[in-house]
């Protein structure tokens, strides 16, 4: 079976690879690596994520299926105040984005983790995300409902999927959850999406 890099422990020999990237304003130096998304590179999904959203309000965020660390470092550089969580399975994945952090000074402020390293209780203002929707319709459904639900009562989820890989049924699904979800923009053949925490009765 061909190796991905959602991959938990990739076997493909490491090279770290430098890339550089415009944020919201900010120049940041990254180092990607081989077995990780998008090295050496800012792919395109991200780059117009960025490009079609303005930096949050200071908050707890979530960078999910962080990669090198791309979203996460650029809300924790952006936004002073803020708290950053990154999440990957791929463990070269985690130790690219925490060496990343430490690089730009952020190390207090931003903590790559396995999802077990997440603390149980933590919630979260908002979720950032370019996910890994090649996993597969069931399992990124199944990760998206168990990171959902820890996004605070005024919180939402900000995510870029590409059109062809089924951005506008995901927005329907997860409706159907109860996660109301809208188009923030339609650009390039990806869709910026954003959800708002499940209500629960009586709110």
């Amino acid at each position: 079976m061909a190796e991905h890099y959602f991959s938990a422990d990739p076997s493909v020999p490491f090279k770290r690879l430098p890339v550089e990237a415009s944020v919201w304003g900010h120049e940041l130096s990254l180092t990607s690596g081989s077995g990780v998304f998008a090295q050496g590179r800012l792919d395109i999904g991200t780059a117009i994520l960025f490009r079609e959203t303005k930096p949050p309000s200071p908050g707890t965020f979530l960078d999910l299926g962080c990669g090198y660390g791309m979203i996460g470092l650029a809300l924790a550089v952006t936004v002073p105040a803020a708290r950053v969580w990154a999440v990957d399975v791929n463990e070269r994945a985690v130790l690219l984005a925490n060496e990343n952090a430490a690089a730009l000074g952020v190390s207090d402020r931003f903590t790559a983790v396995t999802p077990d390293g997440v603390p149980a209780d933590l919630v979260f203002d908002e979720i950032w995300s370019n996910p890994p929707i090649r996993i597969g319709k069931q399992a990124l459904h199944e990760l998206l409902l168990t990171w959902f639900p820890r996004i605070g009562a005024e919180g939402r989820a900000v995510m870029v999927v590409g059109k062809n890989l089924g951005a506008d049924s995901l927005q329907d699904w997860l409706g159907q959850q109860g996660y109301p979800t809208e188009r923030l923009a339609s650009a390039k053949g990806f869709r910026v999406l954003e959800s708002r925490a499940r209500r629960s009765e009586g709110r």
